[in-house]
């Protein structure tokens, strides 16, 4: 960047000032402007370090038109939503360390910088040092052989301040893990990747052990990071004990010890480490904070500074490993909890958007349009992850949320109806649950597991109710009796069959058509570009087969496709038929014929400028009958990448060019 960065620092504790007189000493930038929560401490430190402007509230800051980049120094709690909002307002970013409370803000972060083409960085400022790039180039270079075990500590012991400081306060996310333990398991990631040729590495195994103390925080915890290629970190850290905060790294040909690994020159000069017993100098005129921002204005053209500098794809890594850790201990933050979640990330109201990205469909029986994009809600891993992706297609477009009585313990459905009802949306939303499934798939056994449901998702109906799995030896008369009788009472309003046989539908249907009754108007089962060659579980039904296709296209009855993706086959560089995928992956789906779906998918993908995904999943939407695809992303970049298959176009010779069906 030709011209000084002008910076805005938001908030104004001691690590601000650090970053000040930094910033300071650089020809890189430039400070402009503060802003505290309290008037008089912005004045002060605007004073202090001759600020011209100093503002009270964080908002003000961002508004002003001549700070082109801000640096982020409030608790960790607080990164979040004033990273979001100074992408929002175009500013590019410094966050102090840690990024978020966990992965799932970090994912939402991230995707605002990039949405909004700002520069972020996660201020690990010892990444940014030239010892800290030596260590990399003796790593890589074999100065130690092949490296075996890793120690990297960093704790101290502020049992002098009061209970209620913010490094023992629950609510403000303290402990030792995210303020200091990070340090730690960055380090050891960085090492790990750069002995096996990576820029970084993410742990295959996290395990720890720890003390929490009665703040319900970590006071003192253990970890051990098992990488590949039997590479084993240890990371310490605590709050309330001292610790060494040094590096030692072991290597089949000798180690490295780093004495200060996080703060190698508060001041510039010289930083040793120690390479299998010798002295080896690292020489800097700058100083720490200084090379930092440095480090920012020298890549704002790109958006991310390059390793060892933390990219966005580490610091994703580093969170990820972090939450590990704190699930090995126990350590759960109260800001993660359901009632804590009351507004969305971005903290704005949640809003239905004037032009919905996502398409709408029509399912008889249901008093409202269900979008052709339904939320898989099968796997609630984090509540905080759920509610940030709920957020974020709602405000897609998206108002279909696929759910069931089996799915996580009830968990699935209590985090979805807590969403619903606390977002304030029952009305927009179109609520899917299953009930009878294997071993409770009997008519008798449905209604009480509806109860459950409807308990759970906190509403009086569900829009659409389908029945889990189908027990054929039940004659349809009573599975039509049982779906009456619960229609009648208002609890379920469209309702249908998931793996059911369309034959097992159409005697259903005449039945029900017979006696007066509410026929079955929709099913849902497994239909993808990939023929499923063997029931993904026991009891499942796909529909993708000729004659299913047929008479879905006869009697239009909408199919609400699961694995409508074959559980990410056509992820790009995911599936070969040399290499194996999860075992389900491969019993439900490796065959010859779908490996050349899947080759032709890649084709027109490249034709087209988009991923395979988008391709499989236009097949699927575009299918010459009534179709919804519950799609299953793990986190906001899956879903915005799957968007760009609403766009495609593909033409009837296409799509019989796909399914193998034409050369």
């Amino acid at each position: 960047m030709s011209n000084p960065l002008r910076w805005g620092i938001i908030a104004a504790g001691g690590i601000a000032k650090l970053f000040a007189k930094g910033l300071a000493r650089t020809d890189t930038g430039d400070l402009l402007a503060v802003a505290s929560r309290s008037k008089n401490n912005a004045k002060a430190f605007a004073k202090e370090f001759g600020v011209k402007r100093a503002y009270e509230g964080y908002a003000k800051l961002l508004g002003d038109k001549d700070v082109d980049a801000v640096y982020i120094a409030t608790p960790h709690p607080m990164h979040a939503k004033w990273c979001i909002k100074a992408a929002e307002a175009g500013k590019h970013i410094l966050c102090e360390k840690p990024l978020t409370m966990n992965r799932w803000e970090a994912e939402a972060v991230i995707e605002a910088a990039r949405e909004h083409d700002v520069f972020l960085m996660e201020a690990f400022m010892y990444r940014c040092h030239p010892q800290t790039h030596r260590i990399v180039e003796l790593i890589r270079d074999g100065a130690i052989g092949q490296v075996r075990i890793i120690q990297a500590s960093f704790g101290f012991d502020a049992s002098s301040h009061p209970d209620t400081h913010r490094i023992f306060a629950n609510e403000l996310g303290g402990g030792g893990i995210l303020d200091v333990g990070c340090y730690a398991v960055s380090m050891s990631r960085l090492v790990a990747g750069a002995a096996t040729g990576k820029p970084f590495a993410d742990p295959i195994d996290v395990t720890g052990a720890g003390h929490i103390g009665e703040t319900g925080v970590d006071d003192w915890a253990v970890g051990t990071l098992q990488f590949d290629h039997d590479i084993v970190a240890q990371v310490r850290t605590a709050a309330r004990v001292g610790l060494d905060n040094d590096v030692h790294i072991y290597g089949s040909e000798g180690s490295i010890h780093v004495p200060l690994p996080w703060f190698a020159s508060r001041e510039p000069g010289v930083s040793e480490i120690v390479v299998n017993g010798k002295k080896v100098e690292i020489k800097t005129d700058k100083e720490l904070y200084e090379i930092e921002a440095d480090t920012v204005a020298a890549n704002i053209d790109r958006r991310e500074a390059p390793s060892p500098a933390m990219s966005w794809a580490d610091t994703l890594g580093n969170m990820a490993t972090l939450d590990r850790w704190r699930e090995a201990i126990g350590l759960r933050y109260e800001s993660e909890k359901p009632r804590r979640q009351q507004a969305p990330i971005h903290s704005r109201p949640l809003s239905w958007p004037t032009e919905p990205r996502i398409p709408t469909g029509r399912i008889d029986g249901m008093d409202k349009t269900l979008s052709r994009l339904v939320l898989g809600c099968d796997a609630m891993q984090h509540t905080t992850g759920f509610m940030i992706l709920a957020d974020a297609f709602f405000e897609l477009g998206g108002n279909g949320f696929d759910t069931a009585h089996l799915y996580s313990g009830g968990d699935s459905e209590r985090t979805l109806g807590w969403w619903v009802k606390h977002r304030g949306v029952r009305k927009q939303v179109a609520i899917i649950t299953k009930g009878a499934h294997t071993p409770d798939n009997f008519p008798d056994r449905m209604g009480p597991q509806l109860a459950e449901s409807l308990e759970r998702l906190q509403t009086d109906h569900v829009d659409l109710y389908l029945l889990h799995r189908d027990t054929p030896d039940v004659p349809v008369g009573e599975w039509a009796d049982a779906l009456h009788e619960q229609h009648q009472a208002g609890r379920i309003r469209a309702f249908g069959g998931s793996n059911w046989t369309v034959d097992r539908v159409a005697a259903y249907n005449a039945y029900a058509t017979n006696r007066g009754q509410q026929p079955m108007t929709a099913l849902s089962n497994n239909f993808s570009l990939a023929r499923s060659i063997n029931p993904l579980w026991e009891g499942c039904v796909a529909c993708s087969d000729p004659m299913s296709r047929q008479w879905l296209a006869k009697t239009r009855l909408p199919n609400v496709a699961w694995s409508s993706q074959a559980r990410g086959f056509f992820v790009d560089g995911r599936a070969a038929p040399n290499k194996l995928d999860d075992e389900q992956m491969v019993h439900a789906w490796y065959s010859d014929d779908n490996f050349e779906r899947l080759n032709r998918a890649r084709q027109l993908a490249k034709q087209k400028g988009v991923s395979t995904i988008n391709i499989a999943l236009a097949y699927v939407l575009q299918q010459p009958f009534p179709q919804f695809a519950v799609i299953g992303p793990h986190n906001l970049a899956e879903l915005r990448t799957t968007m760009p298959a609403l766009d495609v176009e593909l033409s009837v010779k296409e799509l019989v060019w796909l399914n193998l069906e034409s050369d």
